[in-house]
């Protein structure tokens, strides 16, 4: 197989290119980038190709995460020319004629790909859906609150080298921090984030929308529904950026039609692939790890229909690169059939 790898120089790319060289052995990859980075070759190797009508032919699968606009433009000419492309980006994921698949969750939906495109989900809502689906099966989920705890690597390499950049400044006059903290968060710049990350959290993570809500907080409402196929799934979202490098987190209270047993519902997590449950899991501690991580899980003190749990993921991983890597996997799987 020939699988090229678009945006093979970013965050996600950079650990698309490792993945698909630990699970695609054999196989030959070719990494696409910006006309900037054409010639470049890269520490694995592989010499960067730019994105040209005559580069584009003989692929089987191309694997994308270079940003929306790109997907769109290229996605489907690589389709086109015979490729399976799976999309990391938000262009395709709520297209009907394109399927929004989680590897452990939704895997048959690969054969529903009739424009050739694959969509991954966004990196939060990831985090969600194997907990969430273990559960569904289990009990029948109806609705849930969502609060996330979202890294500065979901804006990729940017946000980290803005959080990161930020830290020493902002943190040098501790004093300041406790009585002053205007004046601490002054100190520095913020582009990539909508306010000062370092020690801080800051509550608008995307645009807003006409009810108060962001894209990334409906993206959320609409993906669950999707992935989860339930239409009808009510999603109450709230997305908070925090000041943690990689590894989102999600505070989730799960609603279902059958009054919850918590034994059956640690069975049912237990159980689930590439699910782990642990007491408190936390981002730092899961960075670099493929498994999601689910804790805290209890029963709601008012309702006995609902479930609490905090869960974590690392965005860079599963939230983004992994999946893509793990769905190609079942691609190619289905045509070796």
């Amino acid at each position: 197989m020939r699988i090229a790898i678009v945006g093979a120089t970013g965050a996600v790319g950079t650990i698309m290119r490792r993945l698909a060289r630990e699970r695609f052995e054999g196989h030959e990859l070719v990494a696409f980038a910006s006309e900037r980075s054409a010639g470049k070759t890269l520490e694995d190797g592989l010499v960067v190709q730019p994105l040209r009508d005559d580069t584009i032919e003989g692929f089987d699968l191309a694997l994308f995460s270079a940003g929306g606009d790109t997907s769109r433009d290229w996605s489907p000419r690589f389709a086109a020319a015979g490729a399976t492309v799976v999309d990391n980006s938000s262009a395709f994921r709520m297209d009907p004629d394109v399927p929004l698949i989680v590897s452990e969750v939704n895997p048959d939906a690969v054969g529903a790909a009739r424009k050739g495109i694959i969509a991954n989900p966004n990196c939060t809502t990831m985090v969600i859906m194997l907990p969430a689906k273990a559960l569904h099966d289990a009990f029948g989920l109806t609705s849930m609150v969502c609060t996330s705890f979202q890294a500065a690597g979901g804006a990729g390499q940017k946000g980290i080298d803005e959080l990161t950049g930020q830290v020493a400044t902002v943190g040098e006059d501790v004093d300041q921090l406790v009585n002053h903290g205007e004046a601490a968060a002054r100190k520095v710049e913020h582009s990539v984030h909508a306010n000062t990350l370092a020690y801080n959290v800051v509550p608008l993570l995307g645009t807003l929308d006409d009810q108060g809500y962001t894209d990334e907080e409906m993206k959320m409402l609409n993906e669950s529904r999707k992935i989860l196929s339930i239409p009808n799934l009510e999603v109450t979202p709230t997305c908070v950026r925090v000041p943690v490098v990689v590894g989102h987190s999600v505070a989730v209270r799960a609603t279902f039609d059958q009054e919850v047993d918590l034994g059956r519902a640690l069975d049912a997590l237990n159980g689930f692939p590439n699910l782990v449950v642990t007491e408190a899991p936390t981002p730092l501690e899961w960075a670099g790890r493929n498994e999601t991580v689910v804790g805290r899980v209890r029963g709601d003190l008012n309702d006995p229909h609902t479930l609490n749990f905090f869960v974590v993921g690392d965005n860079l991983l599963k939230g983004a690169a992994l999946n893509t890597v793990q769905i190609a996997e079942l691609v190619a799987q289905r045509v070796a059939a």
